[in-house]
């Protein structure tokens, strides 16, 4: 028997091993359905697709165990599952490209704001960035897909609320905002000094609406303040 061959059956040999107190039928059928989709699938749409009663998260986990050491790895982004490269292999992918227009250091840190502290309006954005910010930064990111209009706050004006969208989960490769990098990972990486200004501390950004905010009704009338309202054009 070839080198070749053999390394295949020993492959084959560790999926079967692994994957044993998983139905084995059911098993390929999700690692199909995965393979193919362009998207990230969540649970419900696997369920769409396979019989009744399959055990979707028992079959998830299975698959993760068979793809962790493998060259692409079973990830879950944003609740939703997909088949990526292993992240210590990207480096094989990597080709030469046109260089893209990056965001501007207002854009960016903008993100990081609605990140950490979504739900969050422009004029809590402008006083924690200290300066006053364009409209076209807000829309940039909305064009982007990255942000989106969460809803309102239940304050004078009604000031529209600012959230990070699916899409952004998933371009990050976060399972949810809980996810983001907390003060360790942000000073390991270099993006906080050894030792943070006293007091400070890495906000805990919700999904859910706060207790002061109302769902965003587009058809909702925008309510006058004494200055002209940009972010709700």
């Amino acid at each position: 028997m070839s080198s070749v061959a053999k390394m295949i059956e020993t492959i084959e040999d560790q999926m079967e091993v692994e994957s044993t107190e998983a139905n084995p039928e059911h098993l390929r059928m999700v690692e199909a359905l995965l393979f193919a989709a362009s998207e990230p699938l969540d649970q419900k749409a696997l369920s769409t697709s396979l019989p009744e009663g399959a055990d979707i998260p028992g079959l998830l986990q299975a698959l993760e165990a068979v793809y962790e050491k493998r060259g692409v790895n079973l990830c879950c982004v944003a609740g939703k599952y997909q088949f990526r490269t292993a992240s210590d292999l990207a480096f094989l992918l990597r080709k030469e490209q046109p260089e893209q227009k990056r965001l501007s250091k207002a854009a960016i840190e903008t993100l990081s704001i609605i990140a950490y502290h979504q739900p969050v309006t422009r004029a809590e954005i402008e006083d924690i960035r200290g300066v006053a910010m364009s409209k076209g930064t807000i829309d940039i990111l909305m064009e982007i897909g990255w942000i989106k209009i969460r809803g309102r706050k239940r304050t004078p004006g009604r000031p529209v609320t600012y959230g990070t969208t699916e899409a952004f989960l998933i371009q990050f490769g976060l399972e949810s905002v809980a996810h983001l990098p907390g003060v360790d990972e942000l000073k390991a990486a270099g993006f906080l000094e050894a030792i943070p200004p006293s007091g400070f501390d890495v906000p805990n950004p919700s999904e859910a609406l706060g207790p002061d905010e109302d769902p965003y009704d587009p058809n909702e009338p925008e309510m006058a303040t004494g200055s002209v309202n940009l972010d709700e054009a």
